[in-house]
């Protein structure tokens, strides 16, 4: 998925949370299993993270909208409907138990491209107080339009980038306070 392909590195069990839902996925003889049961479904990547899945004689698009690494989450739409999806290995399961956050910890002061692109536009302004999740950079890279968020809440310190400028991965766009 852009670049990712979240099953290749399985080597114990993952539970999906989609929505309401949880779903356990783990890898046996090289394949795909959901909630015990085989996942057999023909999936082609089109174009950077855009899929063709064939699944039970259905055909279903995906593409992946977002995703953050460092919390293991994503949004993909599936036919039209968005869906956040949370990946948690036995670590954060446990660590959820004994009631550690791995995210509250880390600090991020700096906005970055995650990939070379340009900017289409700039939804902050400097002094600005943002909340997690607010839009701050929208990037077009790859012929897509990926909407960069704020990681945590926190107050726009500085603006490195405008419309219309090149940026290159891991360049700094904003700094936060």
């Amino acid at each position: 998925m852009s670049g990712i392909d979240l099953f290749s590195t399985f080597t114990f069990m993952y539970k999906i949370h989609i929505q309401d839902q949880i779903i356990e996925a783990t890898k046996e003889d090289g394949k795909l299993v959901l909630d015990a049961k085989p996942f057999n479904a023909d999936i082609l990547e089109y174009k950077k993270g855009k899929f063709h899945i064939l699944y039970n004689s259905k055909s279903i698009t995906a593409e992946v909208i977002s995703h953050n690494a460092s919390e293991k989450s994503f949004e993909i739409k599936v036919n039209h409907s968005v869906f956040k999806i949370q990946l948690k290995d036995k670590y954060d399961e446990l660590l959820q138990k004994m009631g550690i956050d791995v995210t509250a910890g880390k600090k991020v002061n700096d906005i970055k491209a995650p990939m070379p692109g340009m900017v289409l536009n700039v939804m902050v302004a400097s002094g600005q107080t943002i909340k997690k999740g607010d839009a701050i950079v929208v990037l077009e890279a790859m012929k897509m339009e990926n909407i960069l968020k704020s990681p945590a809440d926190g107050i726009i310190k500085k603006i490195h980038v405008f419309k219309g400028d090149k940026v290159e991965k891991n360049q700094i766009m904003v700094n936060l306070d």
